[in-house]
């Protein structure tokens, strides 16, 4: 008796119906229902029906069946909705306790010249 390894590390979807997995599927049919409710109960014109009805049918298949990238439309909005969300601008600095700080700016001296020594400099670049 021979035995065979079942691959699993694929990642592959598996196929549901007529080549499309469960998520297309479901989209699919949620897609169709959609337009035949747009196309029969709408009050309005029978053009107007049928435009909606179409709109909806090749939204549908937009959603359901292109892939940019090998991903989903809602992986692609998941991914948006993410960069939409994270800040743009990052800023680094070094974290301090308020103690740390305080201490900090407490050695952090300045010192001014006395105005005699700044009269005699501007004095004597002045001759």
């Amino acid at each position: 008796m021979q035995r065979h390894e079942v691959p699993t590390h694929l990642n592959i979807e598996d196929k549901a119906f007529a080549g499309l997995t469960m998520r297309q599927l479901m989209v699919a049919i949620i897609g169709l229902a959609l337009a035949y409710t747009a196309m029969s109960e709408a009050p309005l014109p029978v053009a107007v029906r049928l435009a909606a009805g179409a709109t909806v049918l090749f939204m549908t298949a937009g959603i359901s069946l292109w892939q940019p990238a090998g991903r989903s439309l809602e992986d692609w909005a998941f991914v948006l909705l993410r960069y939409i969300s994270t800040p743009r601008v990052v800023v680094w600095r070094v974290r301090t306790s308020r103690e740390v700080a305080a201490a900090e700016e407490a050695r952090i001296e300045v010192l001014l010249p006395d105005r005699q020594e700044l009269d005699t400099r501007s004095g004597s670049a002045q001759r």
